[in-house]
Formats: structure tokens, C-alpha cells, sequence
């Protein structure tokens, strides 16, 4: 047997929500490149379809899906079309996410706003597709955390830039890791693994201050770029990883080591 193998991921079925995106993107390759048949689901279809095109060009088989992950129903609409298409859902990668905060003193609907999709939703598609897993018998969910949801905020990242970090972002990625944990517990005796993979800074658009500052944090120097996140979440959802369950995997350069 080729030890390699069984980092493959050919003949499962995996959800990647928020593909488009900038995490979204890398997943998508990565996914689709450990041979999965891959269902990316968001609500932007649009961005969905120009990601799926170019990856089924390259031979892979990649399909798209509309939900809103806000709303209980969409969420369910969502694994019945693909379990009615499919048959099974082997794999399940929580990506998605909304940002409707831009500071500290925005008025609280907007955080109200954002518990509904990272935090109410996120559960909504835990024990939908969790539930569907387990009568199944087997399965694997990686929920895509963030180190903000490990330590807290380092203000002076932020000083004199163009940015501002907000608390929604951190109270619900810090959530996500016991949720993690509690779905794990309950979900692990029906062969069904539940990890999260925490990201630390990735190299987009931001203020060159920031990124000079950040990158002195890390220990290799550097943020992340698009190909870094995939590697660690393809493992967590392949049979390489069978006995990880309950786990977070910071993907950091090193950040959160410091």
C-alpha cells in the first residue's frame, strides 16, 4: 500500500461553503485536486460558477449550490439536494463567513447581524450535515477558525493603518473551537470527526505598515498566501487523520507559538 493514499480524497464528496473567497479560492484547489467531488455552496453563485469552470477544466469535478447560511431552511434545502444527487456527504468544510462590522462602536445590529450566519448558521449546518454523517456511519467536518479566536487582539498591529479589528470576528471564532469540541463529542461515537483549522494572517490588499508588522510576529516571516490553508484541511478530512477528532490546527507561520 502506497502510504499516500490515503491522503486522497477521490470518491468522497465534500461541501466547501464560501468558495470563492479568500481562503475560499485555495480550498477549492486543493479539494478539488485531492480528487473530491466537490460541492462549493454560497449565495453568490456567480463567483461560485467562474471558480467551478475553471477547475472542471482542469479535469476535476466541481459543482455549485445556492444557500443562505442565515436561514434554518436553506441550510436543510442544501444537504437534501445533495444527498438526493449523491447519496452520502463525506466531507464537510465550514468556510463561510460574514464580516457586517467594521468597528467596536458600530450600532449592535450589525452584530446581531453577523451571530446569525457565524454563529446560529454555523450550528444550523453542524448538526444538519453532522446528522446526516452519522447515519451514514462515517464523515469528517473541518470548521475554518482563526488564530483571533486563539489570543487576544494586538491593537498596535492596527496603529496608523487603514484597518481596525473587530470583536465580532473574535468572540465567534473563539466559539467555534468549544463547538467544535462539543460536536466532536457527540457525533465521534457515530464515526464522524469534527476539527478546526485556525489561519493566521493572509496576504490580500492591506496596509504595507501592517503587513511589515505582522510578518515580524511569525516565525517564518511572512503572512500566508493562497496555497498554505489547503494542505492542513485536506488532511483532516482524508483518512491520514482518522484518529484526529476534537483537534485545532493552527495554520500560523508560527504566530500563536510566540
Amino acid at each position: 500500500m502506497n502510504p499516500l493514499n490515503c491522503f486522497s480524497l477521490k470518491g468522497r464528496v465534500v461541501v466547501l461553503t464560501g468558495g470563492a473567497g479568500l481562503f475560499g479560492r485555495g480550498l477549492a484547489a486543493f479539494l478539488a485536486g485531492a480528487d473530491a467531488t466537490l460541492v462549493l455552496a454560497a449565495r453568490d453563485q456567480k463567483a461560485l460558477a467562474a471558480v467551478a469552470a475553471e477547475e472542471n477544466k482542469r479535469g476535476h469535478t466541481v459543482e455549485v449550490e445556492a444557500y443562505d447560511q442565515g436561514e434554518e431552511k436553506s441550510v436543510r434545502a442544501l444537504c437534501d439536494r445533495i444527498l438526493a444527487r449523491h447519496g452520502r456527504i463525506d466531507g464537510l468544510v465550514n468556510n463561510a463567513v460574514s464580516r457586517p462590522m467594521a468597528g467596536v462602536n458600530d450600532p449592535l445590529d450589525r452584530f446581531e447581524a453577523s451571530m446569525r450566519v457565524n454563529a446560529t448558521g454555523l450550528f444550523a449546518m453542524l448538526r444538519t450535515f453532522g446528522s446526516a454523517m452519522a447515519r451514514k456511519g462515517r464523515g469528517s467536518i473541518v470548521n475554518i477558525g482563526s488564530i483571533q479566536g486563539m489570543v487576544g487582539a494586538n491593537l498596535w498591529l492596527y496603529e496608523g493603518t487603514r484597518h481596525e479589528t473587530v470583536p465580532d470576528y473574535f468572540f465567534h471564532k473563539g466559539g467555534m473551537l468549544n463547538l467544535t469540541r462539543y460536536f466532536a463529542a457527540l457525533l465521534g461515537p457515530d464515526g464522524v470527526r469534527v476539527n478546526c483549522v485556525s489561519p493566521g494572517g493572509s496576504l490580500a490588499d492591506q496596509d504595507p505598515v501592517f503587513v511589515k508588522r505582522y510578518e515580524q510576529m511569525t516565525m517564518l516571516g511572512r503572512m500566508a498566501g493562497p496555497q498554505d490553508l489547503g494542505g492542513a484541511v485536506v488532511f483532516l478530512l482524508s483518512d491520514a487523520a482518522a484518529y484526529v477528532t476534537g483537534a485545532n490546527l493552527a495554520v500560523d507561520g508560527g504566530y500563536t507559538a510566540k
